[in-house]
C-alpha cells in the first residue's frame, strides 16, 4: 500500500512540475530509484541526463527552454533565446543563451546546447519576466531589457542583431521608449543605442 502511495506522489510532484529532477525527491523523503522504476513501469520517461516528464506530457515549442531552464534554475533566458521567446527576431539560434551572475557554478550539460554568459548587479538582477511552459517555471528578460544586452553584447551576437532587435522592438510597441532608455542606463549602453534610437523616431 506504502509502494502505491509513493508511486502515486511521484507522479503527482512530476505533473505538478513539468519536469523533475532527482533531487526534487529528496525534499519529499522518497528513494531517487523510484525513477528508474517508474520508467521501467512505463509511468515515467527519461527525457535526458536527470531529467523526467510524464509519458504523456505534450511537448510545446519551448519545449528545450523549459528543458534548459529546469537544468540551471538560476539561469536566466536573454540575448537570442529572449528575442526568439519575444518573437523579436526571425533568427533561430541553435543554442540556447542563458544569463548566470558572478561567478555562479553551472553544471555541464551536453544537451540541449546552452551558450552561458555572465551578468553582474543590476544587469542581472533587473527586467526579468516569470513564465510557466510545460509546467516549468522560466526566467526571461523582458523585451526592452533584451535589446539593451543585445547592445551591450554586440561582439558577441553582432551589432546588426542589435539593430534589428531595436527596430523589430519598436515597430511591434513590445516596450516603450522610456523602458529602453531605463535598460540602456542599467546596461551602461545609453551612448552606444542614443544615435540608433533618435534615427527611428
Amino acid at each position: 500500500m506504502a509502494h502505491n502511495a509513493t508511486t502515486q506522489k511521484v507522479i503527482e510532484i512530476v505533473r505538478k512540475k513539468g519536469m523533475l529532477r532527482p533531487r526534487e525527491l529528496d525534499r519529499h523523503g522518497i528513494p531517487r530509484v523510484y525513477l528508474s522504476r517508474l520508467c521501467e513501469r512505463g509511468l515515467l520517461q527519461r527525457i535526458n541526463r536527470g531529467l523526467y516528464t510524464l509519458p504523456e506530457a505534450e511537448q510545446t515549442e519551448h519545449h528545450t527552454l523549459a528543458e534548459a531552464c529546469k537544468r540551471v534554475p538560476n539561469g536566466v533566458l536573454c540575448l537570442l533565446s529572449a528575442l526568439r521567446f519575444h518573437q523579436i527576431t526571425t533568427q533561430a539560434p541553435f543554442e540556447i543563451w542563458l544569463a548566470l551572475k558572478g561567478t555562479t557554478w553551472h553544471p555541464k550539460i551536453d544537451r540541449p546546447r546552452i551558450r552561458f554568459v555572465r551578468f553582474s548587479g543590476p544587469a542581472f538582477d533587473t527586467g526579468i519576466d516569470r513564465y510557466k511552459i510545460e509546467g516549468v517555471s522560466i526566467k526571461v528578460y523582458n523585451p526592452a531589457k533584451t535589446v539593451a544586452d543585445c547592445f551591450k553584447y554586440r561582439n558577441k551576437i553582432g551589432l546588426d542583431v542589435a539593430i534589428e532587435a531595436l527596430r523589430e522592438c519598436r515597430r511591434d510597441s513590445k516596450c516603450t521608449n522610456d523602458e529602453l532608455w531605463e535598460y540602456a542606463k542599467v546596461c551602461r549602453v545609453s551612448k552606444v543605442m542614443k544615435p540608433y534610437m533618435e534615427a527611428m523616431v
